[in-house]
């Protein structure tokens, strides 16, 4: 009978590690995905000061726009939080946007072997954020399952985890926009 309730009890420790660990491995797999975010984001904002260059002397009437983006990739190298390099990550968008759309107005502009080289990483950097964005959300909704689903639901409870938040888009990010090279 001492027999086995030790293995029981085994068993047991065993199970609770497994499922304690799958939700290590879960959170994990998120947070990685996460961080291929940060440096997409990075990737893009390290541009900013060679198309800001660029674009200066062809459009000094953007003088707000090129202000605004080389203060969001200021702000960016500094320690902030996830939640604020996502916002600055979104906010930083419809500036490049912006910016990169300019070269309808400027055709000396448009024929810069620098700013179609810009334009090229640009245009790279912004689909790997979009696949990072599907990786991140794809981990986080393995994980809030996990969170959500029964017997996850009671060892996520016990151990403390909780659901993470979606990357998510702005209204304002969900009007079709096109950018014209």
């Amino acid at each position: 009978m001492m027999f086995l309730l030790l293995v029981f009890l085994f068993t047991l420790i065993i199970i609770v590690a497994l499922i304690y660990n799958s939700f290590i491995s879960k959170k994990n797999m998120a947070e990685k995905a996460f961080a291929t975010i940060d440096v997409m984001l990075k990737k893009r904002f390290d541009l900013i000061p060679g198309l800001v260059e660029t674009v200066k002397g062809y459009a000094k009437h953007e003088r707000e726009t090129l202000e605004k983006l080389i203060e969001i990739r200021a702000t960016s190298t500094k320690n902030i939080s996830n939640d604020e390099k996502i916002r600055l990550g979104i906010e930083s968008a419809p500036l490049m946007t912006k910016l990169l759309a300019l070269s309808e107005n400027y055709p000396d502009l448009k024929a810069n072997q620098n700013f179609l080289n810009l334009q090229k990483n640009l245009t790279e950097i912004e689909e790997q954020i979009s696949a990072a964005r599907r990786a991140y959300n794809a981990a986080v909704t393995d994980f809030n399952n996990s969170c959500e689903m029964f017997p996850g639901n009671l060892f996520a409870m016990l151990f403390g985890f909780n659901k993470k938040s979606l990357f998510s888009i702005t209204e304002d990010e969900k009007i079709n926009k096109h950018l014209n090279f």
